[in-house]
């Protein structure tokens, strides 16, 4: 595995460029693909995305061993074969000291060096208990503290605008935050949510205990009811019923649908930018025409402070 890295001159980091604060950021989310035509999709997103000169790109990291060697593999690739700035996502769940350790030598070989660190769900999902993998780390604190230790990596790490569903506590959500940014984090990408209030009663909270840690919104674009719905419920993300009811106003006609849909998310970006929100990160799903149509609907805001 690799030893620690050191940069003499690099270019700037996500943490750079939002301490600098000359204009919002703007990112996109990726997931591993299956198969063969899931992968013609991505790269084709790869490719429309990468003419945008996004700040940065992420790919997820699965609950399961085969899904998180093709995130390895999918983030070393875009890293190797792009100009985008790469960012892995790593879990601790369901692994241990030494497997973290060899996945983080793995991004470090392809020369990625931003790294988002989540604590992640079981295999099961995010209605089962978490149990600590023996050898393992209990959260994300502990796993941002170890990655601090293997490199000069720029570290991301979750954040909740919704509560956290397992804690429902928005004082202890924020409190965990701060004890993130002391163990290494450089920023923060919230879960999706969908209204600008409480992403701002977020950062207040975090504000109030003394922290200046960035934290990008992150955005969804709902193109179906029921996709949303199900993360949603993964995420713990309240679902307003303003957007059910325009949603569900467009009624079985899917391109209605996802035309408000759209409009959802800009309107919610839009608000967000305004009120100073240090940039957007679009959970993509690997589709690329919904989140171009939202950010031509916030050019003008995202090329200015």
């Amino acid at each position: 595995m690799a030893g620690p890295l050191s940069y003499a001159s690099r270019p700037p980091t996500v943490a750079d460029l939002l301490t600098a604060g000359d204009r919002p950021l703007f990112s996109f989310e990726l997931f591993p693909p299956k198969d063969d035509d899931q992968a013609r999709v991505l790269w084709d997103t790869v490719r429309r995305l990468e003419a945008l000169a996004p700040d940065f790109v992420s790919v997820t990291y699965g609950a399961s061993g085969s899904t998180r060697d093709r995130t390895i593999d999918v983030t070393r690739a875009i890293a190797e074969q792009t100009t985008l700035r790469t960012m892995a996502h790593l879990t601790c769940a369901s692994q241990a000291r030494d497997r973290l350790r060899r996945v983080v030598g793995a991004y470090a070989d392809a020369g990625i060096r931003h790294i988002l660190t989540i604590r992640g769900d079981m295999p099961g999902g995010p209605t089962q208990p978490w149990v600590r993998e023996p050898d393992g780390l209990a959260n994300a604190t502990e796993l941002v503290e170890l990655v601090a230790t293997l490199g000069d990596f720029c570290i991301g790490v979750a954040a909740f605008p919704d509560l956290h569903p397992e804690r429902k506590d928005a004082a202890l959500d924020a409190r965990v935050l701060v004890e993130k940014e002391r163990a290494g984090a450089g920023f923060a990408i919230s879960q999706l949510f969908f209204t600008a209030e409480r992403y701002f009663e977020l950062v207040d909270r975090v504000r109030s205990s003394g922290s200046d840690l960035p934290i990008i919104p992150g955005i969804m674009p709902v193109t179906r009811l029921s996709q949303i719905q199900r993360f949603a419920e993964l995420s713990g993300a309240d679902l307003p019923r303003f957007v059910v009811d325009r949603l569900n106003a467009a009624g079985d006609d899917p391109a209605a649908v996802r035309r408000v849909g759209v409009e959802l998310a800009t309107e919610l970006s839009r608000q967000l930018l305004e009120g100073g929100a240090p940039g957007l990160h679009f959970i993509t799903m690997n589709r690329s025409t919904a989140t171009l149509e939202i950010l031509q609907g916030v050019d003008t805001l995202t090329r200015t402070r």
